[in-house]
């Protein structure tokens, strides 16, 4: 999966560039994060971490449940903390730097709490590992990620096109749940749960999509324009899949809670 998924350099530059922009076009990813942080167990943390903290929507969120804990919140993509340090999103302490490489001491975290970042990590058994040596005994890792079938509809419109990489690709629920087993942690919570969002049209849901720095950074995506007739047929294919509410887009998200012994 590693040689399949986005380079991590390309999405840093991507998020970053779509900071000011992503809490207007953020629906999906409040609606995951919400999700997330009703399903933590009962903690009072001294210090929690929030992983691929974005703009600090879930910073903001564990300031206000924990108040006196020391917040640190980190990230890839160093335009979206300098956005979240200027909201004031919560964190004591914010830090550009990859999950797989946590700048942390070992046993310092009660809680780690990362909400749809950990998709975009090639090494997700070493985020664990990593998440592992941070926390102290009793610690809670709990994640949220996009798994296979994730904008399944965008991706079979563009396979009656052509056989190019439109949409990212992303692991499959098994490789979260072999990961998970294999991580030393114990699984408290591992399940899928479709979102769907719709859009009036096409252009609206590429506009959300490059709005949130998710647009396609596969590579062997497809360079320069889409000719008029292929993207004509795309058009036609998708709009085959129209609903009452718009042209859906599904996200399946997995919610996964895994606790150092």
């Amino acid at each position: 999966m590693a040689d399949v998924l986005p380079d991590k350099r390309q999405v840093a530059l991507s998020f970053s560039r779509a900071a000011e922009h992503y809490d207007g076009a953020a629906l999906l990813q409040r609606r995951v994060a919400d999700r997330l942080l009703a399903r933590l167990p009962n903690l009072q943390p001294q210090r929690w971490l929030d992983l691929g903290s974005g703009t600090g929507y879930c910073s903001r969120a564990l300031a206000r449940s924990h108040p006196q804990a020391e917040g640190l919140a980190l990230d890839l993509a160093p335009g979206m903390l300098r956005h979240a340090r200027a909201l004031g999103a919560g964190a004591r302490h914010y830090l550009t730097a990859d999950a797989e490489r946590l700048p942390l001491r070992d046993a310092c975290c009660d809680l780690i709490l990362s909400s749809l970042a950990l998709q975009w990590c090639p090494d997700l058994p070493t985020v664990l590992a990593e998440a592992r040596r941070s926390l102290r005994p009793g610690g809670v890792l709990a994640f949220s990620s996009l798994v296979e079938g994730t904008l399944d509809e965008l991706r079979q419109s563009w396979a009656q096109v052509d056989a190019q990489v439109h949409v990212n690709r992303f692991r499959r629920q098994v490789a979260y749940a072999e990961a998970a087993a294999a991580s030393g942690l114990a699984t408290l919570a591992l399940e899928v749960e479709p979102e769907r969002l719709h859009f009036p049209d096409l252009r609206a849901l590429t506009q959300h999509l490059k709005a949130i720095g998710a647009h396609n950074l596969n590579q062997g995506r497809p360079q320069g324009l889409t000719g008029r007739q292929r993207l004509a047929a795309f058009t036609q294919a998708y709009e085959s899949l129209r609903q009452p509410a718009g042209l859906p887009a599904t996200y399946q998200v997995i919610h996964v809670l895994l606790r150092k012994e």
